[in-house]
């Protein structure tokens, strides 16, 4: 949605967007195999990535696995779980071109996600980093999308106007948070639609 002037910065989840949705595929993935909730399971699975502050930088993934193993009866050592979850974010190969593009286009681009260091390690893995100007994580922050007034605080170190800003997420609250701060932005659907609104933005 174009609210405001020519945009200057293109900022984009992570999960969902650059790359499938590891952390509920993985939950959801965990949750059948071990005949447990799929229903609840990721819902489970964000409340206690929140709920034990490890999203934030506050705490352990042992922290967080040992708590949603008491909310949801999972089974498992920490290592294997996790891998599961970082199995299951698989990077866009098309959404890597496209940050490559836009750099050649002269926008600046950033990842902005709730993420932990697992987005390190899939960096390690992937080289995606190499493609981004900034990279805003939660886990360094201290700060979510769930917090409204981390919308300011990105434009801020940016040193750019909100209105400037596009923002892409899959999630339709966190879309409605950042624009509500006067980000420009677009909720992520499919590859069509995204494509095809993006050019509408930025034209």
């Amino acid at each position: 949605m174009k609210v405001g002037g020519p945009v200057k910065v293109v900022l984009f989840d992570f999960g969902g967007v650059l790359a499938e949705e590891g952390f509920r595929n993985g939950l959801l993935t965990l949750a059948r195999e071990q005949q447990l909730d799929e229903n609840s399971m990721p819902v489970e699975g964000m409340r206690a990535v929140y709920d034990s502050g490890f999203v934030l930088g506050r705490a352990t993934a042992s922290d967080f696995w040992a708590l949603l193993r008491k909310r949801t009866g999972l089974a498992g050592n920490d290592e294997v779980l996790t891998e599961r979850i970082l199995d299951g974010f698989v990077v866009r190969p098309w959404m890597m071109e496209l940050v490559v593009n836009l750099k050649h286009r002269g926008y600046m681009t950033g990842i902005l996600s709730d993420q932990t260091h697992w987005l390190d390690i899939l960096d390690q893995r992937y080289h995606f980093y190499q493609h981004f100007d900034h990279i805003f994580n939660s886990y360094y922050l201290g700060k979510g999308k769930q917090d409204i007034t981390l919308f300011a605080d990105v434009a801020a170190l940016l040193h750019i106007p909100p209105t400037e800003i596009l923002f892409v997420d899959d999630d339709n609250a966190n879309v409605t948070r950042a624009r509500s701060c006067h980000y420009q932005v677009i909720i992520y659907i499919d590859e069509a639609q995204f494509i095809a609104e993006l050019e509408k933005v930025l034209s």
